[in-house]
């Protein structure tokens, strides 16, 4: 049976897209997610889980950064955004960094249902009102360098360079992962190596690197 799993921070839209999907799949485990968090969390005691529809903006997701999260850890579930930002130029990007597909916040349920029954088939799918633009669009090699650099990071280490990225100092990320200090410099030091930089301020410009701003 498919499973599939919403991370979105707004109940409502959560339903409606329950909703819609099970509308277009009779037999299909849905489980939700308020924060990006929650969606990893989900993601490594599932490992059932086919699908996942990302909101781009909730609570630990700001811009790209939760799809970089989920594909660099979770390569093998296929991800269909769900977002306010339709521009091509955005959703092109969504694609570069490993999306099978985009759903804006505007579709309707016929729309939801095709989106999600397409992917699940393992097929892409944009909205056809964008689909010719965002072809139209080259894919940025800045962009798909930084997915590969970020998809070598741990989970760990993923949280610790958020973390840094706020401008967090090593005794405050161990606090906040309840781990020691130490472990965290030795994250640091792996994180820096494998992004290819010398400190956490250029670690943080890399991160940076995924805002969107506000739709």
């Amino acid at each position: 049976m498919p499973r599939l799993l919403i991370a979105d921070d707004h109940p409502l839209f959560r339903a409606a897209l329950r909703q819609a999907a099970s509308e277009q799949l009779e037999q299909c485990d849905v489980l939700e997610a308020c924060d990006l968090q929650s969606a990893l969390d989900a993601l490594a005691s599932d490992p059932d889980i086919d699908l996942v529809l990302l909101d781009l903006h909730m609570p630990g997701s700001q811009g790209l950064s939760g799809l970089a999260a989920l594909r660099g850890q979770y390569p093998a579930v296929a991800v269909l955004v769900v977002s306010a930002h339709d521009e091509p130029s955005v959703v092109r990007r969504v694609l570069d960094h490993g999306a099978a597909g985009f759903i804006p916040k505007s579709a309707n349920p016929g729309e939801i249902s095709a989106a999600v029954s397409t992917v699940f088939n393992c097929g892409s799918w944009l909205p056809p009102a964008l689909a010719r633009s965002v072809a139209a669009l080259p894919s940025s090699p800045a962009d798909a360098d930084l997915a590969a650099r970020l998809a070598r990071l741990t989970e760990q280490q993923y949280r610790v360079l958020a973390l840094l990225a706020e401008g967090l100092l090593n005794k405050q990320i161990a606090d906040r992962l309840g781990i020691q200090e130490r472990t965290v410099k030795a994250h640091a030091t792996a994180i820096f190596e494998k992004l290819g930089v010398r400190n956490r301020t250029q670690a943080g410009v890399l991160l940076h690197m995924l805002d969107l701003g506000m739709p």
